[in-house]
Order: structure tokens, then sequence, then C-alpha cells
């Protein structure tokens, strides 16, 4: 390892979780071994490296760049640009491989354990199932490195917001929501709860009536809240609907600015994370095995022990039990854990 460069070009095109969590790892080998890094990522994503400490240039994946034939000569192009430097490979598809064959550096490929995973998933659950509990995805990313991997708290995503950012999203709530909404009768102040009702696969959303029951115990309480994500207005004419109306780090500076978010197995669950607010995160169809849990301190886990989890890789699998796994978590839990939450209360997962 004493030999190996001290500049690296990070390849990861995507999605928005994977390429958040990719940020944690990024800065333990700056702070520990004083690396430097340009990534590789699309357009849609650039942003999540804005003012990280140790990422010097972001390199954006055009959709000319990434297509065929055009793509060869384009990643050649970032061997010879890039030539002297290391290449760390934390996506493994066929383009990053193709990359890695131009490579005239070190190559360093993060630990998929896409044998382990799809072995555990086609026999129930019994094959490997130490082996994938052991690692989140962070630490499989710092595998490509470091053997045994750093403790998980070491490579929790951050995502370095600026103070301006940090306070045009506390700004533009205190606009959003009367003086009187903001204030307990304690004078203390309240901040919003964020909700992500989305998924990228429907199989991962929690039911949309519970999201809604949700919100109205909220609205009962006069506690504040905000809809975040893309996809289909929740609410529609509501101003506390964000839905597609923020850019990623609009995104974040609003959840760093409220005191928890509820959501699935979904991208915006590991930003909240990075920006540090508490997430409530819902699995059904995926599980810890698969590394996505979120990382936080304060973040809780809600899920079901039931024999058919997990039933797919990413949740994109039809159900033949109609969401049974998240249709077990209640109104009730949700609430709990917001509760246990907002009490400081240190448990993270709530397994029943």
């Amino acid at each position: 390892m004493r030999d190996l460069p001290k500049n690296w070009l990070v390849f990861r095109l995507s999605a928005l979780g994977d390429v958040v969590l990719a940020t944690g790892a990024l800065r333990y080998w700056n702070e520990t071994r004083g690396w430097r890094f340009n990534v590789v990522t699309k357009e849609a994503f650039a942003s999540v490296f804005d003012n990280h400490p140790a990422v010097d240039a972001v390199i954006v994946a055009t959709p000319h760049d990434l297509a065929a034939p055009g793509m060869y000569a384009w990643l050649t192009g970032l061997a010879v640009r890039h030539a002297g430097w290391g290449l760390l490979d934390l996506h493994g598809t066929a383009r990053s491989r193709f990359l890695a064959l131009r490579w005239k550096g070190p190559v360093r490929r993060y630990a998929k354990l896409g044998l382990a995973r799809r072995a555990f998933l086609l026999t129930g659950g019994r094959a490997y199932r130490d082996a994938l509990r052991a690692t989140n995805v962070p630490q499989r990313y710092a595998m490509a490195v470091d053997s045994p991997p750093p403790d998980a708290e070491a490579l929790v995503p951050e995502l370095f917001l600026t103070e301006r950012e940090r306070a045009w999203g506390k700004s533009f709530l205190a606009n959003l929501f009367p003086d009187d909404v903001l204030r307990e009768a304690s004078g203390a102040a309240v901040r919003p709860v964020a909700i992500h009702p989305f998924a990228a696969h429907p199989h991962k959303a929690w039911p949309e009536t519970r999201y809604r029951e949700v919100v109205a115990r909220l609205d009962g309480r006069g506690i504040p809240w905000i809809v975040v994500g893309r996809g289909a207005a929740f609410f529609p004419g509501d101003p506390r609907d964000l839905t597609g109306k923020t850019t990623v780090r609009e995104s974040a500076a609003l959840l760093a600015a409220c005191s928890a978010l509820v959501t699935g197995d979904s991208g915006p669950m590991h930003l909240a994370t990075a920006v540090g607010t508490p997430v409530i995160g819902l699995f059904g169809p995926t599980t810890g095995e698969w590394g996505f849990f979120p990382s936080g301190p304060r973040d809780r886990v809600l899920e079901k022990d039931l024999a058919c989890r997990p039933c797919s890789l990413h949740g994109q699998t039809g159900c033949l039990r109609n969401g049974e796994c998240l249709a077990q978590i209640g109104t009730d839990d949700v609430v709990a854990a917001l509760e246990a939450v907002w009490s400081g209360n240190p448990d993270r997962e709530d397994r029943s």
C-alpha cells in the first residue's frame, strides 16, 4: 500500500443513494491516507460532491459519453488524462471494467458481494447471512483498499452544505410556516418532519394511506411537515408538498432544517443521514444484508421479521403477499420512532 498514488479517479455513476454513500469513504481515505479524488458520476448527482474536502473535480458523464460507440473513446480518454493516478471502481459495471482494462495505474474495486447476495436470496436467507451482515455498503466501498474495513461509524456519509445553504433551508421553512406553528407553548423551536413517500421501485414504498395517517397525526399535534422527493404531488396544491420543486442540494438543506425524515429504502434516506438529520427508515422487500440501512447515530429502522424477506435485490419483484412486509408497519410504529428520536433515545433498530 505504500506505493499507491495519492490521486485517484473514482467511478460511481448512480444512483443517488449509492453516490451519497461514497462520500464517507472518500472523506475517510483523505483523512487517513491524504488521498485526493476526481469523481466520475452523472449530472443529476454531481452536486453531491460540492465542497467535499477530498474532491478536486467532478467529471460529468453525459448520455453521449455513455452510449456506444463514443463511450469507448471517452473511457479511454479518462485513462489517458489520469495517467499515474489510481482507479477506484465503486460501481462494478461493464463500463467501469472496460475503463479498468485501459488503466495504466493501480485499480481497486469495491466488494460488491454480488454472488453472496444472490446466493442469500436464492436460499431463502440461509447462505452467507453472517458475511452479508458483517458490512454495510460504505464498508464494502472501503474494502477496495482496507481489509478488514473500518467501523461503519467512520464511514457515515456526509454532504458538505455551506452556511448559506443551511440558512436558506431554515429561512424557507420559516417563510412556509407561521411563527406560531414553529414554536411550542414554551417558546422552544419546533422543527418540521420531512416525509418522502416515494421509491424507485413501488414495492419498496410504504402504503400511501399510512403516510397520510402520519401526516394527520402530525397535524393533530400541531407539528409542521413537508413532503420532499420526485414523483406525482402527494398533496396537490398544498405549499408544504415540495415534490419535484427542489434540487438535490436544496432538498439536503431542507432536510438539515428538519427534525427527522420518514421514508422507505431510498436515496433521500441517505441524503438525510449525510446532513445529520435522523431517519425513520421503513424496510420491506430489502433487508440489512444488502447493506443499505441508514447509518447515522440517531437513525432508526422499522421492519417486520417475515420469512419471505428479502424477496429481491432492489425491491423490483412483484409481491405474492400484497406487500405484507411493509403493510405490517403501523402508523403507531412510526410515531413511536419519531418520539424516540425527539427524546434522544439512542436505539436505532426496531425489529418485531
